[in-house]
C-alpha cells in the first residue's frame, strides 16, 4: 500500500542547483553561507560564515557562550561521516555536592549554574581550520558587520526580550542594557547592533593577525591563534569574571557560576565516528549516545520490521506506529544514553529492536518501559508530571513553558530552543549542524563581550547512580541531533532541525517520507507532523507528560480521533506549529544538488544556484 500521498503544495518548490545549496533558520545566515559559496568557498567555509551571523541575528536561539554538534562528509570521504564535538563538559566546580549545598534538587534551567564549558565557536573555527579555505577575517566578516552596522529585529527576539524584561530589569541589569537600550524594546524590523560582539569577533582576526605579524605564519596557525584567544585570552577572562556576581537563576534563588579559567582552557572541540543504522538501502548516521541522536537510529531500527503501511505518518496506523517506537526509543534514552560506557550496539541490534517492536500494541502506551540490556540496570528517571521550584511555589508563571516555537517563562528557562544550518557544495562536501544554547536569556549578559553563558548542564541530574549525572569533565547528553543520510557510499542529504527534545522526532517523518513515501524534500518538510511527550524532559523541570502527544491539526480530524480512540493524550498545536526543518540534498551520479526550508512562522530559507 503506497504512502498517502500529500496534496498540492502552496509553499515554494524545492530549489536547485549545480553551484551550492544552503539552507537555515534565518535569511541572513543563509544569505551569508550563500555568497561564501559563489565566491568560490566551500561547504565548510560557508557553513562557519552563516553559523556566526545565526549568533548576531538570533540571539534568542543560539550565541557564542552555547554549544553545537554537526555532523559532516568531504568531497574525498564521501563515504565517512564525521561527528563535529562542539558540546563542552561540566567545570571542574560542577559537583552534585556543591548543587545540594545551593539548596537545589536540580540544575537550575537558567543562570550560570546552568552553563558547560562554551564549546561552539572552538567547534567553528577546528572546522574551518581543517577543512575550510578561507582566511578567518573574511569568513567573519559577515557577522561583523551585522553586529557593528546592524540588522533588522526579529519579531521573535523582542518576543522573548519581552518575556524576561522583569527579570533583565530587576535581577540582570547588564542583559537589560544589551538588550533593552535605553529602557525599551527594539520593534520587529528596526535596526539592531552589537558592537560589543563586533569587537569581540575582531580581536579573535587580531590575534591571528599579530602571529603573522611575528613571522612566517600559515592559514591554520592564524586560527588557532584566534581559538587559544578565545580559550585563553580576554574571552576567557571576561566569562570567569562573570560569573563571580551572583544573580538570579531559574530556581528563584542567587547564586554564583563555578567556571573557571582552567575549565576553559583544557576543552578543545573534536572529531569523531558517526553513529550508524541501515535503513531501507539508507545510512543513517547521527551522534554518538553523549547526545540523543542514537535514539533516532533506534527508532528507526524498530520500525524496520514493520511493512511499508505502518510507516506512512499521514494515516493513524502510520502516526500511532511512529509514536510508539520513539517511545520506547526515548525510554531508552534516559536509561542508558550519557558521557559514559552506553550499550550502543545492543541497543541498535536486530535482536534487541525486535523485542522492542515486540511491545508495541494498536493502543497506546502511557507507561515508562525501558529495555533490559544484558549486565545492566536502567536508570528509572524521576516522573515529574509538574514541578515548581520550593522558591517560586505560588507562582504560575514558573510553569508552561510550552510547545512549538520558542518559548521563554519570566525565570527565563526555555524549550524549542535553537539553530540550524546545512551546506552542501558542487565537490559534494556536505555539512549538517545544529548550534544552540547561550540564548540572550540564559544568563546576564557580559558586557565586554556582547553576550552570555550557556545552559546546558540542565540536561544533568543531581541523582547519583545516572548515566548522566552532574561530574566534572563530563559532557551533558546534548539534545542537538544533525543527521546525514547516505546512499551507496555517498552522502546525499544533510537536515536537521530546532526543537529540544522533539528535533529527531520531527526529523523521523521526513526520512520516512522521503526514504519510503518518495516525498520531495520540500514536501516532506511541509506536511504535517507529531511529537510525544511521552518521556522526561532533556530541559529544566523535567517533566513529562504520560501517553502524550502533540500533532498539528492539518494531520487531520479522522486521523487525529482515531490517535485518541487508541489512547494517546492529544493536544492540538495549530495548522503550522511543528517541525522546523531544513535540508541539503545531492544526487551522486548527476552531482545536481537541492535545498529545502521549513515554512513555519516564515523561519526557514533555503538559496542555491
Amino acid at each position: 500500500m503506497p504512502f498517502t500521498r500529500p496534496e498540492p503544495f502552496t509553499t515554494r518548490p524545492t530549489l536547485r542547483g549545480t553551484f551550492g545549496m544552503s539552507a537555515s533558520t534565518h535569511w541572513l545566515s543563509t544569505a551569508a553561507a550563500q555568497a561564501v559559496l559563489e565566491r568560490g568557498g566551500n561547504a565548510f567555509d560557508a557553513a562557519v560564515a552563516g553559523a556566526f551571523v545565526l549568533h548576531v541575528v538570533e540571539p534568542h536561539l543560539n550565541g557564542p557562550g552555547g554549544d553545537m554538534t554537526g555532523i559532516f562528509v568531504t568531497a574525498d570521504r564521501p563515504d565517512q561521516p564525521i561527528v563535529l564535538m562542539g558540546q563542552g563538559p561540566a567545570p571542574a566546580g560542577a559537583t552534585v555536592e556543591h548543587y545540594l549545598a545551593e539548596g537545589l534538587d536540580l540544575v537550575p534551567g537558567s543562570g550560570a549554574l546552568a552553563a558547560a564549558v562554551p564549546a561552539a565557536v572552538d567547534a567553528w573555527l577546528l572546522l574551518l581550520r581543517d577543512h575550510g579555505t578561507w582566511e578567518l577575517e573574511a569568513v567573519l566578516d559577515f557577522a561583523i558587520g551585522y553586529a557593528r552596522d546592524g540588522h533588522p529585529m526579529l519579531g521573535r527576539v523582542g518576543t522573548t526580550i519581552a518575556a524576561v524584561a522583569a527579570l533583565f530589569q530587576t535581577h540582570w541589569p547588564t542583559s537589560a542594557e544589551l538588550w533593552m537600550p535605553g529602557g525599551r524594546i527594539p520593534a520587529e524590523g528596526e535596526l539592531v547592533r552589537n558592537p560589543a560582539y563586533a569587537r569581540t569577533l575582531e580581536r579573535l582576526v587580531e590575534a591571528g593577525s599579530a602571529v603573522s605579524s611575528r613571522g612566517a605564519s600559515s592559514r591554520e596557525t592564524r586560527i588557532d591563534a584566534a581559538r587559544r584567544e578565545w580559550r585563553q585570552g580576554f574571552v576567557a577572562r571576561a566569562m570567569v569574571d562573570s560569573v563571580q556576581v551572583p544573580h538570579r537563576h531559574s530556581s528563584g534563588t542567587d547564586h554564583r557560576g563555578v567556571l573557571a579559567l582552567a575549565d576553559l582552557a583544557e576543552f578543545e572541540a573534536g572529531c569523531e565516528a558517526a553513529a550508524t543504522v541501515e535503513f531501507r538501502g539508507h545510512t543513517i548516521a547521527k551522534t554518538g549516545p553523549w547526545g540523543q541522536g542514537p535514539a533516532l537510529l533506534q527508532t528507526l531500527a524498530i520500525l524496520s520490521g514493520f511493512e511499508d503501511r505502518y510507516l506512512d505518518p499521514s494515516t493513524e496506523l502510520g502516526a500511532h506506529t511512529i509514536l510508539e517506537a520513539q517511545k520506547l526509543a526515548l525510554a531508552d534514552r534516559e536509561a542508558y544514553y550519557g558521557d559514559t560506557d552506553v550499550p550502543l550496539a545492543c541497543l541498535l541490534s536486530e535482536e534487541y529492536c525486535a523485542g522492542r517492536r515486540a511491545l508495541m500494541t494498536d493502543w497506546a502506551s502511557r507507561d515508562f518501559r525501558p529495555g533490559t540490556v544484558p549486565g545492566r540496570e536502567p536508570y528509572l528517571p524521576p516522573l515529574r508530571t509538574d514541578y515548581t521550584p520550593p522558591a517560586l511555589a505560588g507562582n504560575a508563571s514558573a510553569a508552561g513553558l510550552g510547545v512549538g516555537e520558542p518559548t521563554v517563562t519570566p525565570a527565563g528557562e526555555t524549550r524549542g530552543d535553537t539553530c540550524h544550518i546545512d551546506v552542501v557544495d558542487r565537490w559534494g562536501n556536505m555539512v549538517s549542524a545544529t548550534p544552540s544554547g547561550g540564548w540572550l536569556q540564559s544568563s546576564p549578559a557580559i558586557p565586554e563581550l556582547g553576550f552570555c553563558l550557556g545552559t546546558r548542564l540542565q540536561m544533568t541530574w543531581l541523582e547519583p547512580g545516572t548515566p548522566s549525572t552532574l561530574a566534572p569533565g563530563k559532557r551533558p547528553r546534548t539534545t542537538l541531533t544533525p543527521t546525514l543520510v547516505l546512499r551507496d557510499g555517498h552522502a546525499v542529504a544533510a537536515l536537521g532541525s530546532p526543537g529540544g527534545d522533539q528535533q529527531d522526532q520531527w526529523q523521523l517523518p521526513y526520512l520516512l517520507r522521503t526514504i519510503v513515501g518518495g516525498y520531495s524534500p520540500q514536501q516532506a518538510i511541509d506536511a504535517p507532523t507529531f511529537h510525544t511527550t511521552s518521556m522526561p524532559g532533556s530541559f529544566w523541570p523535567r517533566t513529562w507528560e504520560p501517553g502524550g502527544a502533540v500533532v498539528e491539526d492539518r494531520l487531520g480530524e479522522d486521523v487525529i480521533a482515531g490517535l485518541e480512540r487508541r489512547g494517546h493524550v492529544v493536544t492540538r498545536a495549530g495548522d503550522w506549529a511543528l517541525g522546523r526543518l531544513s535540508a541539503v540534498v545531492r544526487d551522486p551520479e548527476t552531482g545536481v544538488l537541492q535545498a529545502a526550508a521549513n515554512p513555519r512562522g516564515a523561519q526557514g530559507y533555503a538559496a542555491g544556484r
